[in-house]
């Protein structure tokens, strides 16, 4: 068995949430800190989460629907099984700020077996509801990765 040299391997500056860099004449902009492990997956699932129950409420709303509780959780559980399943063949947790291939694979299965999910439980599909939600739901779930992409590169 090798010894480990602590002179060889130098101890390395770790980053924690509450850290933030700051630039030049830009010290009054706080740069994105990626956080690390499970935390950053945690929000990433947040977002998500977000997107969709946002994906709901507007659709709901603009079909004089209501905002009830129960009648958004019957519209969102179909696309946020979807969301689940999106993560798990994604492996998304791995790199949940990737646009490319989690953003998108979370996006389409999302889409893809939420509009099954509301054929198999009599909710209905349209081909304009499909249009709608590919867009919508893409906008969101690959729009925030991208903001998130562009501002830690700043």
């Amino acid at each position: 068995m090798i010894a480990r040299n602590q002179d060889f391997y130098p101890e390395r500056k770790r980053l924690t949430v509450s850290q933030v860099t700051f630039e030049r004449a830009d010290w009054w902009r706080p740069q994105i800190v990626m956080l690390a492990g499970m935390r950053s997956a945690r929000l990433a699932v947040l977002l998500d989460v977000c997107c969709v129950l946002v994906f709901v409420i507007i659709g709901r709303a603009s079909h004089t629907k209501g905002e009830m509780l129960g009648g958004i959780a019957s519209t969102a559980w179909p696309f946020l099984a979807g969301l689940a399943l999106g993560w798990v063949l994604s492996r998304a947790w791995l790199r949940p700020f990737a646009l490319l291939p989690a953003g998108v694979i979370v996006w389409l299965v999302t889409v893809a077996l939420g509009m099954v999910l509301r054929v198999v439980s009599g909710q209905g599909t349209a081909v304009p509801f499909i249009v709608v939600a590919l867009a919508f739901l893409g906008l969101f779930l690959l729009g925030w990765r991208l903001l998130a992409g562009r501002l830690a590169r700043r």
